[in-house]
This record gives structure tokens, C-alpha cells and sequence, in this order.
């Protein structure tokens, strides 16, 4: 099958109106942050049921905004899981901090283990970043009462969860901490190519994110070409943290499909999950009620024989053309934050087990089928060729 068309790990597929909106953008002549940022923030505001919305250029600046409104500076800890994309630790770098690494429940569920947590917290530390793994909520209920019993902020890494909420719990995700980051990364389900944002419902958060993000200048240049400010002061350091206008058109075009795509993804992860549910040598992560509230970033898989995850991952793609991924290496086995050792067992084997197949709206049910006997007979083929060598 090498001659077969190659399956993608994701695929972005815009439609005329969200071209549409970006080529009204760019023929509007204003293309920085003005009036289509603003109805962005406050589509996603609304959407979120959050008080306030602030649109940035990345999910890794809206977290390093959370954490300086968080009070994180130097010589402070921010606890944060041990898989994870690298930006959740080293936002807390980016304030003088030190990210410290707790264990993911285990291959079950991929998010932060609060009891780990609790064990992790010291003096130094202010702030626990909650990442929701794929879309799939953390533990929020146990996190919370942990963070407010140390009395630590509790920040959320929402990049996967632009429409996902808890079980049982109608909020949406980023709106139970102090501060909730959604990314709008090209491969995200909510994408725009760059972007991020910030999320929170604190009126003091939400006035030093506003500032931080450009240059904590007093008025943007919106205000004052609207005539609304003759000048700005300058009251700190502040970052080039802006989004520009045809990202934020582009965002806002595609929120008006954002609940079907993720109603396309939950039916495609439900099909994955009965056709793999009784495949030797794979175990998948969450449950099935999951699914139904989670936005499906990702279709994670579980190589029970974590030495075959490499060899199959080459399988598949060689032999398959079937594109597949890892998500996330364990940050404390990278080597910028390589340390003293650390016992981090779960969070080892879930980097060194993990597998990541195909997911996007679009995905055929065609191409579903070849990825899965792709996966199914690279397990086979490699089982049994690791049998016969260890026999």
C-alpha cells in the first residue's frame, strides 16, 4: 500500500466565508488590533460564559500573562504535569519561575494528578497549571480544593478545549480557575494559524493582561486613531503580545461552525473507540461518557508494549501511509529541563506509550478503516516478530 495517499494527522479545510472575512479584513486597511479583535473577544466571551476575553498571539502568552497576574516571579514554583507541550513550563520560566513536574493520573486518564500535586506543593510554590489532555476535562473538583487549601492560584491550560466542559458540570473549560489560555494554533480545533487567549472572570487579570500585552502602553492605536486618546503613557514592561486583525476575523468566522466540527469529531472518536475496543496490545485512555462532553483534540492510543510504539509509528507511516504522532514527550526527559532524578513513572510511560491517530472533522470513514487495520496489523506484525526474536 505504499503507493496509497497519505492519511494526515490533521487537515484544515477553510470555506468561502472564512476566506471571506479575512479578505474584508485586509481590504478595511486596518490589520492590528482594533475592531475585529474586539468581536472576537466577545463571540468567545459570550461562547465561554466568562467575563472577560483577551485575544493574544499565542496560548504560550496567554499563560505567561496568567502567571505574572498570578503573581509568579522569581524564586516561585508553578507546578505543572509532566506532559504536557513544553510552552505550560516554560511560561513559568519566562517570570523568574521554576515549572515543577507532577505525574498524569496514569494511561487511563492523561491529565494531572492531584494528590501528586498536593505532594509537590511547597512554600515557593504559586500556581498549579491544569492541563485538559486532548480536551478531556483535568480533575478540576480535586485541583481546586488543593490550590485553595495552599492557597495557590489555579491556572488552566485549555489550548485543547476551545468547547469542552467536566462531566457532569455544564461549565466550559477555562472558566473555573483563575485564568483560563486557549491556543489557535494551525493543528487546533479552534485554529487560525497563531493566536492565543486568555480567559478570566477577575477584573484585575483581565486589566493587567489588556496592558501586558502591548507594551503596558495606557491607550492601543485603535483608541487613538478613533480620536478617543491624543497620546499614551508607558507604566511597565510589557510584551508584544497583540493578535491581528485577519487571525481575529478568521476566528470569528469560524466559530459559527466550531459546535459542529466538534460534534464531527466526538462521532469519529466514538467509531475509533468500537473499533479498537477489542484490539490486543492497545488501551485507550478515558471513557466513553468522556468523549460526549470533551472537544476531541486528539485521538489518543495506548501501546501496551511501549517498546513497539516507535517501530509501529514507522510502520504505519512506511509501509501504511498512515500519519501518526507522539503527545508529549515527558518534559523532565528534555534536555532543557533535564535535573536531579525525578520519580515520575506514570508520566514516563504514558511519553514512551502514547500514540496519536488521525483526527480531524473531514476525516472519511474510509480513511477511519485504514487507519485502524494500519494499527492493528502493525501491533500483529510486530508482536509476533518480537515473539519469534525473543524466542
Amino acid at each position: 500500500m505504499s503507493d496509497a495517499p497519505l492519511i494526515p494527522l490533521f487537515d484544515v479545510q477553510l470555506q468561502q466565508p472564512h476566506l471571506d472575512a479575512v479578505a474584508d479584513t485586509l481590504r478595511s486597511g486596518w490589520l492590528t488590533m482594533g475592531p475585529r479583535t474586539q468581536e472576537f473577544e466577545q463571540v468567545f466571551a459570550e461562547h465561554l460564559g466568562s467575563r472577560h476575553a483577551i485575544a493574544l498571539a499565542s496560548c504560550t502568552a496567554a499563560l505567561h500573562l496568567a502567571y505574572l497576574a498570578a503573581g509568579v516571579g522569581p524564586g516561585d514554583e508553578v507546578i505543572v504535569p509532566a506532559i504536557t507541550f513544553v510552552a505550560t513550563a516554560a511560561a513559568a520560566r519566562y517570570c523568574g519561575a521554576e515549572p515543577v513536574f507532577a505525574e498524569v493520573k496514569g494511561t487511563h486518564d492523561l491529565g494531572i494528578d492531584p494528590e501528586d500535586v498536593q505532594a509537590r506543593i511547597t512554600p515557593r510554590t504559586k500556581a498549579v497549571c491544569a492541563v485538559h489532555y486532548g480536551g478531556y476535562a483535568a480533575d478540576l473538583a480535586a485541583l481546586r480544593e488543593v490550590c485553595e487549601s495552599a492557597g495557590v492560584a489555579l491556572i488552566e491550560d485549555a489550548a485543547h478545549s476551545p468547547s469542552a466542559t467536566p462531566l457532569g458540570d455544564s461549565r466550559k473549560l477555562g472558566t473555573h480557575g483563575l485564568s483560563g489560555c486557549f491556543s489557535f494554533f494551525s493543528n487546533k480545533v479552534l485554529s487560525c494559524g497563531e493566536g492565543g487567549l486568555l480567559a478570566t472572570d477577575d477584573e484585575d487579570v483581565a486589566t493587567r493582561a489588556r496592558s501586558l500585552r502591548s507594551h503596558a502602553m495606557t491607550t492601543g492605536t485603535w483608541d487613538r486613531h478613533r480620536g478617543h486618546a491624543p497620546g499614551y503613557d508607558v507604566v511597565g514592561v510589557g510584551y508584544n503580545y497583540r493578535m491581528d486583525e485577519p487571525r481575529a476575523a478568521l476566528l470569528t468566522a469560524r466559530m459559527a461552525d466550531l459546535e459542529d466540527d466538534i460534534a464531527a469529531r466526538r462521532k469519529l472518536v466514538h467509531r475509533y473507540r468500537e473499533l479498537l475496543a477489542d484490539l490486543p496490545g492497545v488501551s485507550l485512555p478515558y471513557e466513553d461518557a468522556e468523549v460526549d462532553v470533551s472537544s476531541c483534540y486528539v485521538m489518543p492510543v495506548i501501546v501496551d508494549d511501549h517498546d513497539l510504539r516507535d517501530p509501529l509509528r514507522a510502520f504505519m507511516l512506511e509501509e501504511r501511509r498512515v500519519q501518526t504522532s507522539v503527545l508529549y514527550p515527558a518534559l523532565h526527559e528534555l534536555s532543557a529541563y533535564a535535573g536531579p532524578a525525578r520519580e515520575l513513572p506514570r508520566s514516563e510511560l504514558v511519553a514512551h506509550a502514547e500514540l496519536t491517530l488521525p483526527l480531524f472533522p473531514t476525516l472519511a470513514e474510509d480513511d477511519q478503516d485504514r487507519v485502524v487495520s494500519a494499527l492493528a496489523d502493525g501491533v500483529h506484525s510486530l508482536t509476533r516478530t518480537g515473539a519469534a526474536a525473543g524466542g
